[in-house]
């Protein structure tokens, strides 16, 4: 569970990438939403789930969306996992000091995902690998860039609804 839902503000942080470049949730959001996915590298679930996320993020994030991984590993292990999966998106670390990030967000599972808007209001708040949750960003970001709304599943994929993180 996480103590953040729908409808709460997301609180703010700053975290480096594993590019040691600095990331500070404000001023992302002031280029519009930010999809922030919190995980492990080792979580079965998150490995599973990511390549998704990067779909999206091809298909809606870049100047007025962005999409940011958070993980609980250390940088080397987490650049490693980002090649290994394909994540082109930034991958923030947040093992520096006991998670400070993922304890402000109250997380107890991994993968959990939100969409927060602008003005920093969290509008979806997904734990685990949830389809509906995945397509439901996919229709707010489509909405939001005035794109048509892409397919995220592939007919020839055989993709569960949900699976716990």
């Amino acid at each position: 569970m996480t103590h953040i839902v729908a409808g709460n503000v997301a609180p703010g942080f700053s975290l480096k990438a594993v590019d040691n470049k600095e990331y500070s949730l404000n001023s992302l959001m002031e280029r519009g939403p930010v999809v922030a996915a919190f995980f492990k590298i080792s979580c079965p679930v998150c490995q599973f789930t990511f390549p998704f996320l990067e779909r999206l993020h091809k298909r809606y994030g870049g100047e007025d969306a962005t999409f940011i991984g958070v993980s609980q590993d250390d940088a080397r292990a987490t650049a490693k996992f980002a090649k290994e999966y394909g994540i082109t998106f930034p991958i923030l670390i947040d093992d520096e000091d006991g998670y400070v990030v993922s304890n402000a967000y109250g997380l107890t599972n991994v993968p959990t995902i939100f969409l927060i808007d602008s003005e920093g209001v969290v509008k979806i708040s997904s734990m685990g690998f949830d389809k509906k949750d995945l397509e439901k960003i996919a229709a707010e970001l489509s909405e939001r860039k005035k794109i048509s709304l892409a397919p995220l599943f592939r007919p020839d994929e055989v993709i569960p609804s949900n699976k716990p993180g």
